[in-house]
Parts: C-alpha cells; sequence; structure tokens
C-alpha cells in the first residue's frame, strides 16, 4: 500500500514537473522585448508627418522613437500594422509664421495631408541579431520594414531601395 501511494506521489510530482516544464517553454517562445522604431522617407517631396506600428506613435521626421514591443524570437507569420499620415507637399513656400495669411495657408495645406496603412511581413532575424524596427516609407505608398542591425545604405542591409525617389505616374497594383 505505502509502495503504491509513494509510485502514485511520484507520477504526480513527475507529471507536475513535466506541465512546468512545458509552461516554460511556452513563456519562453511569448517573451516580448521594447525596441526604438524609426523611419526612413524615400520618397522625394514627400514627408512623413508621424507614423505607428502596432499602435505605437512616433515622429515621422528621422531618428527614432521609443518603443515597439516585439517577440523576441521571430516566428513566421509575424506581422505589423503600419499607419502614417503624408504631407505630399513639404516644400510649398510659406507666409510668415503667426500671421492671418500663414494660419489660412496651413489650413489648405493640411487637408492635402493623406493617411495610410498597411499591414507588413516582419522578416526573419537570428535569435540574437534582432535591434530597433526601422520602417521604410517606399513609393506608391508601399512600405517594408527590418530588424536588421546593420545601417541603411552599407551592402549588408537588406532594404536597398533608394532615398529620394521620385513617385511613378502610375503605380502597379
Amino acid at each position: 500500500m505505502r509502495l503504491k501511494r509513494c509510485l502514485l506521489c511520484l507520477g504526480f510530482v513527475g507529471c507536475g514537473l513535466a506541465v512546468l516544464m512545458l509552461l516554460g517553454c511556452a513563456f519562453t517562445e511569448n517573451k516580448m522585448v521594447a525596441g526604438n522604431i524609426a523611419a526612413i522617407n524615400h520618397v522625394e517631396g514627400t514627408a512623413i508627418n508621424w507614423f505607428s506600428v502596432n499602435g505605437y506613435r512616433a515622429h515621422g521626421g528621422g531618428g527614432s522613437s521609443c518603443c515597439i514591443i516585439l517577440p523576441v524570437k521571430w516566428r513566421p507569420g509575424l506581422k505589423v500594422d503600419v499607419e502614417w499620415e503624408v504631407d505630399p507637399n513639404n516644400n510649398a513656400a510659406t507666409p510668415p509664421l503667426g500671421t492671418e495669411e500663414f494660419k489660412a495657408f496651413m489650413v489648405k495645406h493640411k487637408s492635402n495631408y493623406r493617411r495610410y496603412s498597411a499591414s507588413v511581413d516582419v522578416p526573419e532575424w537570428s535569435e540574437k541579431k534582432s535591434c530597433d524596427l526601422k520602417v521604410h516609407f517606399l513609393t506608391c505608398n508601399r512600405v517594408a520594414v527590418t530588424t536588421a542591425c546593420a545601417i541603411y545604405g552599407r551592402p549588408d542591409y537588406p532594404i536597398k531601395e533608394p532615398r529620394r525617389a521620385k513617385e511613378p505616374v502610375v503605380c502597379a497594383k
């Protein structure tokens, strides 16, 4: 009787340990980490006023903003939702600041702002090689993202599209 009880207890303990080990693996798979997000605008004559990734909003003027939450480990099907606002004529001559003419100009100018959104695949990164999320705004309202640690313009950087690209007259669908 005692032996049977001991074996039963050992069985429960063993099952409990197995469950804890499996839960530990599941939590490791779902572990998240924060990183900066940065915008790189490739379109000549436009400005990215602001953008957001999965609801985390950042300024579009270059540099990086804190923060985006991504999994520590990449997984197939990983996507981010990007929203952004574009000023299609950021080089417009403006009247002097603070004047009534400036206020009227800005009302009209802002009416030309355009908003876009896209769901974008996040390319695979090696387990220890994920860096900040860089969001590339491309012609025809396309977006690409990378977590590469390399710097844009270097040969090992994955996105090769040039900066200051002109919008084509017709965009491919």
